[in-house]
Protein backbone atom coordinates (compact mmCIF):
# COMPACT_ATOMS: atom_id res chain seq x y z
CA UNK A 1 0.00 0.00 0.00
CA UNK A 2 1.37 3.42 -0.90
CA UNK A 3 1.73 6.20 1.60
CA UNK A 4 -0.05 9.48 0.91
CA UNK A 5 2.14 12.32 -0.28
CA UNK A 6 5.17 10.25 -1.20
CA UNK A 7 6.65 10.69 -4.68
CA UNK A 8 5.29 8.00 -6.99
CA UNK A 9 3.30 6.54 -4.10
CA UNK A 10 6.42 4.88 -2.68
CA UNK A 11 7.86 5.20 0.80
CA UNK A 12 10.73 7.68 0.78
CA UNK A 13 14.14 6.19 1.61
CA UNK A 14 16.33 9.13 2.66
CA UNK A 15 19.53 7.07 2.84
CA UNK A 16 18.92 5.52 -0.57
CA UNK A 17 18.16 8.96 -1.95
CA UNK A 18 21.46 10.32 -0.65
CA UNK A 19 23.38 7.40 -2.21
CA UNK A 20 21.56 7.90 -5.51
CA UNK A 21 22.56 11.55 -5.73
CA UNK A 22 26.11 10.57 -6.75
CA UNK A 23 24.77 8.52 -9.64
CA UNK A 24 22.56 11.38 -10.79
CA UNK A 25 25.49 13.79 -10.67
CA UNK A 26 27.55 11.43 -12.85
CA UNK A 27 24.69 10.98 -15.32
CA UNK A 28 24.12 14.74 -15.51
CA UNK A 29 27.81 15.35 -16.21
CA UNK A 30 27.83 12.71 -18.95
CA UNK A 31 24.76 14.22 -20.60
CA UNK A 32 27.17 16.79 -22.07
CA UNK A 33 29.28 14.07 -23.68
CA UNK A 34 31.87 11.38 -22.87
CA UNK A 35 34.26 12.13 -20.01
CA UNK A 36 36.99 10.39 -18.06
CA UNK A 37 36.51 10.03 -14.31
CA UNK A 38 38.60 12.99 -13.21
CA UNK A 39 36.80 15.28 -15.67
CA UNK A 40 33.43 14.07 -14.34
CA UNK A 41 34.54 15.03 -10.82
CA UNK A 42 35.73 18.45 -11.99
CA UNK A 43 32.51 19.11 -13.91
CA UNK A 44 30.29 18.13 -10.99
CA UNK A 45 32.19 20.42 -8.65
CA UNK A 46 32.25 23.31 -11.13
CA UNK A 47 28.60 23.08 -12.23
CA UNK A 48 27.38 22.83 -8.63
CA UNK A 49 29.53 25.77 -7.49
CA UNK A 50 31.39 23.44 -5.16
CA UNK A 51 28.27 22.14 -3.40
CA UNK A 52 28.91 18.59 -4.64
CA UNK A 53 32.34 16.97 -4.61
CA UNK A 54 33.51 13.42 -4.89
CA UNK A 55 35.76 12.39 -2.03
CA UNK A 56 38.96 10.56 -2.80
CA UNK A 57 38.22 6.94 -3.62
CA UNK A 58 34.46 7.26 -4.04
CA UNK A 59 34.00 8.12 -7.72
CA UNK A 60 35.58 5.08 -9.38
CA UNK A 61 33.57 2.46 -7.48
CA UNK A 62 30.43 4.42 -8.42
CA UNK A 63 31.50 4.47 -12.08
CA UNK A 64 32.19 0.71 -12.07
CA UNK A 65 28.81 -0.02 -10.45
CA UNK A 66 26.98 2.20 -12.94
CA UNK A 67 28.82 0.56 -15.84
CA UNK A 68 27.78 -2.88 -14.56
CA UNK A 69 24.16 -1.67 -14.27
CA UNK A 70 24.22 -0.42 -17.87
CA UNK A 71 23.64 3.23 -17.02
CA UNK A 72 26.99 4.24 -18.50
CA UNK A 73 29.57 2.58 -20.72
CA UNK A 74 33.31 2.79 -20.11
CA UNK A 75 35.95 2.24 -22.77
CA UNK A 76 39.71 2.76 -22.72
CA UNK A 77 41.00 5.69 -24.75
CA UNK A 78 43.55 4.92 -27.42
CA UNK A 79 45.31 8.26 -27.69
CA UNK A 80 48.86 9.29 -26.92
CA UNK A 81 50.20 9.10 -23.39
CA UNK A 82 48.53 7.48 -20.44
CA UNK A 83 45.38 5.51 -21.20
CA UNK A 84 42.19 6.75 -19.59
CA UNK A 85 38.83 5.12 -19.27
CA UNK A 86 36.22 7.32 -20.92
CA UNK A 87 32.60 6.98 -19.86
CA UNK A 88 29.51 7.78 -21.89
CA UNK A 89 25.81 7.82 -21.12
CA UNK A 90 23.73 4.87 -22.37
CA UNK A 91 20.09 5.05 -23.43
CA UNK A 92 19.21 3.37 -20.13
CA UNK A 93 21.21 6.00 -18.28
CA UNK A 94 19.36 8.77 -20.11
CA UNK A 95 16.00 7.27 -19.18
CA UNK A 96 17.10 6.80 -15.56
CA UNK A 97 18.29 10.41 -15.34
CA UNK A 98 15.04 11.72 -16.78
CA UNK A 99 12.83 9.70 -14.43
CA UNK A 100 14.94 10.42 -11.38
CA UNK A 101 15.09 14.14 -12.16
CA UNK A 102 11.29 14.22 -11.87
CA UNK A 103 11.41 12.25 -8.61
CA UNK A 104 14.08 14.54 -7.13
CA UNK A 105 11.96 17.55 -8.07
CA UNK A 106 8.99 16.07 -6.19
CA UNK A 107 11.12 15.27 -3.15
CA UNK A 108 12.72 18.72 -3.06
CA UNK A 109 9.31 20.38 -3.46
CA UNK A 110 8.06 18.45 -0.44
CA UNK A 111 11.13 19.42 1.56
CA UNK A 112 10.73 23.09 0.65
CA UNK A 113 7.04 23.01 1.65
CA UNK A 114 8.07 21.73 5.08
CA UNK A 115 10.82 24.32 5.46
CA UNK A 116 8.54 27.19 4.45
CA UNK A 117 5.88 25.95 6.84
CA UNK A 118 8.43 25.76 9.67
CA UNK A 119 9.35 29.42 9.09
CA UNK A 120 5.73 30.49 9.56
CA UNK A 121 5.33 28.71 12.90
CA UNK A 122 6.19 30.97 15.87
CA UNK A 123 9.04 29.72 18.05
Amino acid sequence: MSKPGTPGGQEFDAQGFARGIHELLVLAALREGPRHGYQIALDVEAHSNGVFRFRHGTLYPILHRMDAKGLIHGRWSSGKGRRKKVYSLTDGGRRHLSGEADRVQDIMSGLMRMLRRARKVPA
